[in-house]
């Protein structure tokens, strides 16, 4: 089964539409989305087509295939605009070879603040807005970046699990980063 993340859309329509696009056309069945899907928040510039609304209603219409958990800019207000539930600081997918993703935003928890992981998991999460794939220790981190508000440099990006590869993929197509689950 292949899942695709985004992260921190930050309320920007123009970035909500691209990372869609992307979606729809990597075949995947589930969009999982990684918090701070509607504000901009206050340490952030305004994003590139700010619409809140917009957001909301373009995300509403994948709402049966979305996963999603809490950001530090995501509150009740905007959970009343989305037809999916996004306000749970985590969220656990089971995969079919038994290995466990460990869905967070990254406020709270991210790759080396988290609960009690098993050898091989996968802790998911987004906030520093750097893509990241790599093996740490007895389990992998991963952050697909940001879709609307990429920092250090580095292009707007989202995230892929297709079979074994986890990878973090610019709208450019160009592989950031990349690591294999074994």
């Amino acid at each position: 089964m292949k899942l695709f993340f985004v992260s921190d859309i930050h309320g920007s329509f123009v970035a909500a539409q691209k990372a869609i696009a992307a979606f729809e056309q990597s075949g995947a069945k589930y969009l999982i989305l990684l918090g701070d899907i509607l504000n901009h928040g206050p340490r952030n510039p305004l994003p590139e087509g700010y619409d809140p609304i917009k957001v909301a209603a373009l995300l509403n219409q994948y709402a049966a295939r979305i996963t999603a958990v809490r950001g530090n800019c995501d509150s009740e207000v905007d959970q009343m605009l989305l037809d999916f539930p996004m306000m749970a600081d985590y969220n656990l997918v089971m995969l079919a070879d038994g290995r466990r993703l460990f869905l967070t935003h990254g406020h709270i928890y991210n790759a080396d603040k988290h609960p009690q992981l098993m050898t091989g998991d996968v802790i998911v999460s987004g906030h520093s807005h750097i893509p990241v794939a790599e093996r740490k220790a007895d389990y992998y981190a991963f952050n697909p970046g940001s879709v609307a508000i990429p920092r250090n440099g580095l292009p707007a990006s989202y995230g892929l699990l297709d079979g074994q590869n986890l990878s973090v993929v610019s709208f450019e197509n160009e592989v950031l980063a990349q690591t294999i689950l074994n």
